[in-house]
């Protein structure tokens, strides 16, 4: 049994095709099989059903593949442990961000960061929080930035920045002519939402306390982009909430329609996660360092609370 027959299997247990798991191996197909029969041979089992369309693991495959991911993610790590050794802070490292993040905070320290660490490959990927949780615990990315607190006990959370809500407030909407809100003001009958999935969609709801079920002749909408809920807004269909820094880019001719609450304000907290038996700690504590640093001037840090955490 090699390390690398532990990985094979693995890729096949993800993609449910030889072909496709070849490719991702970057092996010829005939060499992936040769291989997996091998595996199997040795351990005298079948870890593959060959006969179903995609491909499935057998009852004993499912059980061989969770302790070859355990295997391959320990071997990966003796790597980590004499580049931390030596200092070096370079290599691949896998990185998720969640939608509501990823395009206001990426441009603001990607730059930066790849000039500063020329020898780190990042791979950043946009995933929902479920998705990010999801591949931490499964090996296939190294860190997260997401809303926190998640409650997890195999995650670890370092906090980035605390983010202030604002609320986009159109014309002829109820709460125009108020200089400053209160989250008591928020009604989340007249508010535009992210779609389900969204971690940003709950910390709106939580701040609202209740989400009552629509009556049937009440419009309601809920989008997956945040630029589309400004557009909506804008066209008077009701109020929204947005994360602070994407309040940034609003155009000036808009800038009015921006409220900000009373202090302290509600807030989300921004983190960098990743699993508790990481161990590509130079580069963690690399990225928090430039994050860090980036957001400071944009963000005020006094006076912000954080009323209603967002997590899932």
């Amino acid at each position: 049994m090699t390390i690398t027959q532990l990985k094979y299997a693995l890729a096949i247990a993800e993609h449910k095709n030889f072909t496709k798991a070849a490719e991702k191996c970057f092996v010829t197909q005939p060499t992936l099989s040769t291989q997996i029969q091998k595996l199997e041979d040795e351990l005298d089992v079948v870890i593959f059903d060959r006969g179903k369309k995609p491909i499935e693991l057998t009852e004993v495959g499912r059980k061989i593949v969770y302790q070859a991911r355990n295997i391959v993610n320990e071997a990966d790590r003796i790597q980590d442990i004499v580049d931390q050794q030596k200092g070096f802070i370079g290599g691949e490292f896998k990185l998720g961000i969640i939608p509501t993040i990823m395009p206001t905070l990426l441009p603001m320290f990607l730059n930066n960061f790849i000039k500063k660490y020329p020898k780190i490959k990042l791979k950043i990927e946009e995933l929902t929080t479920e998705e990010i949780m999801t591949r931490i615990n499964d090996g296939h990315l190294d860190a997260a930035i997401a809303a926190t607190p998640l409650e997890s006990d195999n995650i670890k959370e370092r906090p980035l920045y605390y983010e202030p809500f604002v609320a986009y407030v159109p014309n002829n909407h109820r709460l125009r002519e108020l200089k400053t809100l209160e989250v008591s003001d928020l009604d989340i009958e007249d508010m535009l939402l992210l779609e389900d999935g969204h971690c940003f969609r709950e910390g709106v709801i939580n701040l609202c306390k209740t989400y009552k079920a629509h009556e049937e002749d009440h419009f309601q909408l809920e989008s997956g982009s945040i630029e589309t809920l400004i557009k909506l807004s804008n066209e008077g269909m009701g109020m929204t909430l947005l994360p602070y820094l994407h309040t940034l880019d609003i155009n000036e001719g808009f800038s009015a329609n921006l409220k900000h609450f009373k202090e302290p304000s509600p807030a989300r907290e921004v983190s960098l996660i990743y699993h508790k038996s990481e161990l590509k700690m130079q580069i963690i504590d690399a990225l928090h360092n430039v994050i860090s640093g980036v957001i400071r001037g944009a963000i005020a840090f006094s006076n912000v609370e954080i009323i209603s955490p967002l997590a899932k």
